[in-house]
């Protein structure tokens, strides 16, 4: 499995090159893309965990479930969690009619986050700092925490909708 942790301290180790002058932008830019990736691969894990079970994790069944989730998929929930009123499509899905704070946190993060990798992915012409970068890796990790911080019956509630249509 891949350990977010891991590709945020690895985020952070491509900052810290060279060890004289600054680091390319493709190390900076790689950083970038790697902090979203970071949460990206929480989430799908916390899908298939959910769905498939933990103890589980070595099943090709896993793996499906786990690759099922997308970006576009994943944006689109978010941008529809941090609105002020849920679609009522949402609505009745979402404990209480609405989603708890800490994932309309994570949420806003996953956003930001995602149009932040979108541009160092494919822009050629964008140069980012280094500090830009290290508050992407920043909120990658407040994004995290805040994911962990989601009462279960919210974090489930987001996990499914991601799986399974509203209609």
């Amino acid at each position: 499995m891949i350990n977010p942790q891991h590709l945020l301290d690895q985020a952070e180790r491509l900052l810290d090159w060279p060890a004289t002058g600054r680091p390319r932008q493709a190390d900076i830019k790689r950083a970038i893309s790697t902090a979203y990736y970071a949460i990206f691969h929480a989430v799908m894990s916390a899908v298939a965990d959910q769905i498939v079970g933990a103890g589980r994790r070595t099943r090709s069944l896993y793996v499906l479930v786990y690759r099922s989730i997308d970006h576009v998929t994943l944006r689109m929930l978010c941008q529809e969690i941090t609105k002020s009123t849920l679609a009522p499509k949402y609505r009745v899905v979402a404990p209480s009619g609405r989603f708890h704070s800490s994932l309309t946190l994570f949420a806003e993060r996953v956003i930001d986050l995602l149009e932040k990798r979108h541009a160092c992915d494919y822009d050629p012409l964008l140069r980012v700092s280094k500090s830009s970068a290290t508050l992407a890796i920043s909120a990658a990790r407040a994004a995290l925490y805040h994911f962990q911080e989601v009462p279960a019956d919210h974090k489930v509630a987001f996990l499914y909708l991601l799986v399974f249509k509203v209609r």
